[in-house]
């Protein structure tokens, strides 16, 4: 590259006329990479004008014309290739960060709402909530119920757990989270977010099954 004519004197370069940026375009347009790391000047325009004081590029200006430290013949070739090698590698970093960001867990349970609760308390993770429900397997067997009928009615007492925490099964911990109160629903829920390969004997859970249940959120404390 042929020795590039100086656009400013060493004074104009020092003063007020020239801006921080329009010296960072041109040494950087016009200094060997060498040059330009030793003075701690490659990288986007504005991070260097961010970090360098008018002083030191000044400096670096004159100094690069008493070392006639320009680019060689070639070398603004290798620094363009650079420059799309990062683009390029930033852009396949940044499709990859989107398509994990995109990738989202398939819910394993369906909702079919049975009753609409109040659409505005709905509660969030670590929330207590209050709930009835009935658990039954999917030929109608039922294996577990808080929901009494006749003279017990009245002392029914709902199930009160942290929602989100692990407290529960999965399915529960997920489809409550989009409930609201006094909302009422059915649930199914597939193994994986239930009970699993091992079921759950003692209450008659055989292993591998998919769950029903009936549940109602009667209340949900912050």
């Amino acid at each position: 590259m042929a020795e590039p004519e100086a656009p400013y004197t060493d004074e104009q370069a020092a003063g007020e006329g020239v801006s921080k940026k329009d010296l960072v375009n041109f040494i950087q347009g016009c200094a060997s990479s060498k040059f330009l790391i030793e003075h701690k000047l490659k990288g986007a325009v504005k991070n260097v004008v961010k970090t360098k004081t008018k002083e030191q590029l000044a400096a670096a200006y004159k100094e690069l014309f008493t070392a006639k430290a320009f680019k060689k013949e070639g070398e603004e070739d290798d620094v363009e290739v650079k420059k799309v090698t990062e683009k390029t590698e930033k852009l396949t970093v940044e499709r990859s960060k989107s398509h994990e960001d995109a990738v989202v867990e398939t819910p394993r349970y369906i909702k079919n709402v049975l009753k609409k609760g109040d659409k505005i308390n709905y509660p969030k993770k670590g929330d207590t909530v209050a709930c009835y429900y009935t658990g039954k397997l999917q030929d109608g067997t039922v294996f577990d119920t808080n929901v009494t009928t006749g003279r017990r009615a009245s002392k029914a007492q709902p199930l009160r757990f942290k929602v989100g925490t692990g407290q529960v099964i999965r399915g529960w911990d997920e489809a409550l989270l989009t409930m609201s109160t006094g909302e009422k629903a059915e649930l199914t829920i597939e193994p994986a977010w239930a009970y699993g390969k091992k079921g759950m004997p003692e209450a008659k859970i055989p292993p591998n099954a998919t769950l029903v249940f009936e549940v109602e959120l009667k209340s949900v404390v912050n």
